[in-house]
């Protein structure tokens, strides 16, 4: 996600013209609010604007879009995740190769919309067996995964379309980081009383990570930044608090939740 930031930063600084993302470039607020500040707006639709610079979100964008934007005459930067683009090129190579492509991923997310653009015709999107009540037994089925996705939720799934196939073909797109930071977060909320995860509420990997401390068995909390902190949540003894973050959050946002913690603690001696 710092890349994304780092292109929109820089390309608003060289460019003559208005920058333009469709969507917000990263699910984080505070970011948003800052590219704002840059010059980088946010729009809904390449129909939106005639002219300028339309950077390519994290999430990525359908084929579609892109091309619409260049037969405008806009000038086109992308800022497209590199595991995001990974999963669109594996998505694009199993429908060229004949399969039936499945994203493993939330339907409404824009990256899943993104890899989605870069197949054909019948692709399915299923966040869970229950999104394919419908599919019958297919020859060959190929696989990715939205990038955030949480390897043990999609198991149930994989074994719904190995009995619904006769050839499965999977590619692992799932994001290495956010992979770690899962299992970072598992291991840290069982050592602690409760977790902050500290990110966009918009963001996926950020929820993600929420869920996963809550069944694990901990309480949690989910704040875009240390103004939400609530010193309530640590009476009644709470003695240790664990922080993990989601990957759009700042460096500078976590820093700010350790120090209202310690003020907290502080204030409570």
């Amino acid at each position: 996600m710092k890349r994304a930031t780092d292109i929109a930063f820089r390309t608003a600084c060289e460019a003559k013209k208005v920058v333009y993302t469709i969507g917000p470039l990263i699910h984080n607020p505070d970011v948003i609010a800052e590219l704002d500040k840059a010059g980088v707006k946010v729009i809904e639709s390449v129909d939106d604007i005639s002219e300028g610079t339309v950077i390519v979100r994290s999430h990525g964008l359908p084929p579609d879009q892109i091309e619409k934007a260049r037969q405008k005459g806009l000038t086109v930067v992308d800022a497209t995740c590199p595991f995001v683009r990974k999963a669109q090129e594996y998505a694009h190579k199993l429908y060229q190769e004949g399969y039936l492509v499945v994203i493993i991923g939330d339907a409404d997310h824009p990256e899943t919309k993104s890899i989605l653009g870069h197949t054909g015709p019948g692709a399915r999107v299923a966040a869970c067996t229950e999104d394919l009540p419908d599919l019958v037994h297919q020859e060959r089925i190929g696989v990715v995964f939205q990038t955030t996705q949480y390897y043990l939720k999609c198991k149930h799934i994989l074994a719904h379309l190995l009995m619904s196939s006769t050839e499965l073909k999977i590619y692992n797109t799932m994001c290495s980081t956010s992979w770690l930071r899962q299992e970072e977060a598992i291991k840290l909320a069982s050592e602690v009383d409760l977790m902050l995860v500290v990110g966009g509420k918009n963001s996926a990997n950020t929820k993600r990570l929420a869920e996963i401390c809550h069944e694990a068995g901990v309480n949690c909390y989910l704040v875009e930044n240390a103004a939400e902190i609530d010193p309530q949540w640590f009476i009644n003894g709470i003695r240790k608090v664990g922080i993990t973050a989601g990957a759009s959050t700042p460096k500078d946002s976590i820093e700010a939740v350790v120090t209202r913690l310690n003020q907290l603690k502080t204030k409570s001696k």
